[in-house]
């Protein structure tokens, strides 16, 4: 039997065979960068030979950096870790909807799976189950995004070789058709609005295709009249009390854009500055907002009677209202963002400016989006293309 090193070189091991017959080598990986000794694991075989083998493979790892130890925790202490440590980078909204899929969906499923033993056809089960009891394929997508870049970061920090998760199946998305206001509903909706307290706030999303959390986040300091422009750079987010409450938090894609929307709206946001000052009068004591002109120049643009930011239900509710009266009682808020972006197209502006207005990241993405043609669009090419011919 071997005697055992007291300190062994990295690669260098020490076989002995066991009570039970089995043959053991211990050998070293390494040294633990805090205490400074040795960290050494064990090769079993049933015979001397057999150790040897596998102990030279252990060494030819360590000496061109290939050497690998499985990591033995679960993936449920992973995803533990990975949620407190990992994703500092991460938006609150983002962070806040990692963690409610993976205690919804991803611990409860393969949590108890040990991580270096997690495998694709066990995500691939996973996904189909999911599916099977009725989660849509966009969300059973969403759940792979966020288990896929859980395990990509087990990845780069060596807890995993490669990730099981980069070789699955994924059901297909049926797009949604978008559902924008027509003409003559767009035309009813500026006459039926013009009596309701919210009617500027909707109509300056129509005209702008703002975000409804971009729109309730305008402040009179990002609203420049004598250039015409409007700076988006902020939303209004609604948090948890315990995690602030009503927020102003990083765009969609943190990119700040510069919008300079019809004259019209820019009239309408003056209508706005008079109605919040006579608002203010009126509320006297029990006005929540600006206290001076020269506060007012940083404060929301669209308050409650009494100064608060306005709430999203609310800002539904009465659009709600608004959409039955017009023949759309299925339309949402979002919809005028998407009437906005068609009536762009078809008023002649570029996919690209259209982009930019939007916020969108990518020209790719406003064309996946809005690609189709509408029938006014294609009589308009049509006609375009006869007067063309006739010319000839």
């Amino acid at each position: 039997m071997a005697r055992k090193s007291t300190r062994n070189a990295q690669g260098s091991g020490t076989i002995r065979q066991r009570s039970d017959g089995r043959w053991e080598c211990r050998y070293t990986v390494g040294r633990d960068p805090g205490t400074g000794k040795q960290i050494q694991k064990s090769i079993y075989g049933s015979t001397q030979a057999e150790v040897r083998k596998k102990l030279a493979q252990a060494v030819a790892a360590l000496d061109t950096g290939d050497y690998f130890e499985p990591s033995k925790m679960t993936l449920a202490r992973w995803v533990e870790i990975w949620l407190e440590e990992y994703t500092g980078d991460k938006k609150y909204l983002t962070v806040k909807h990692y963690k409610a899929q993976c205690k919804t969906h991803i611990v409860p499923n393969l949590g108890a799976v040990k991580l270096s033993e997690l495998t694709t056809p066990q995500i691939q089960a996973f996904y189909n189950k999911l599916q099977r009891g009725g989660l849509a394929p966009k969300s059973v997508r969403n759940v792979h995004g966020i288990l896929t870049k859980c395990l990509s970061t087990a990845v780069q920090v060596g807890y995993l070789r490669d990730n099981p998760a980069s070789r699955v199946t994924l059901p297909k998305i049926e797009k949604k058709e978008i559902c924008p206001l027509t003409d003559e509903q767009v035309k009813a909706f500026l006459e039926v609005s013009a009596e309701d307290d919210y009617e500027i706030i909707l109509k300056v999303i129509l005209f702008t295709g703002l975000r409804e959390a971009e729109a309730t986040g305008l402040t009179w300091d990002v609203i420049d009249f004598k250039a015409g422009t409007i700076k988006v750079c902020k939303q209004l987010q609604k948090r948890p009390l315990k995690d602030g409450g009503f927020t102003f938090a990083p765009l969609k894609n943190s990119k700040t854009r510069i919008l300079r929307p019809a004259p019209f709206v820019m009239s309408l946001l003056e209508r706005r500055k008079q109605e919040q000052i006579t608002q203010k009068l009126k509320a006297g004591p029990l006005w929540q907002g600006w206290a001076s002109p020269e506060e007012q120049k940083t404060a929301l643009v669209f308050t409650t009677a009494t100064g608060g930011n306005l709430h999203p239900q609310t800002v539904y509710e009465h659009y709600k209202k608004l959409a039955k009266k017009i023949g759309a009682p299925e339309s949402r808020v979002h919809d005028l963002r998407h009437t906005f972006a068609v009536l762009s197209l078809q008023n002649g502006d570029s996919v690209k400016t259209v982009q930019g207005n939007l916020g969108h990241a990518t020209a790719a993405f406003t064309l996946d989006v809005y690609g189709h043609v509408s029938e006014k669009m294609k009589e308009d090419s049509a006609q375009r293309m006869e007067k063309y011919i006739s010319n000839l």
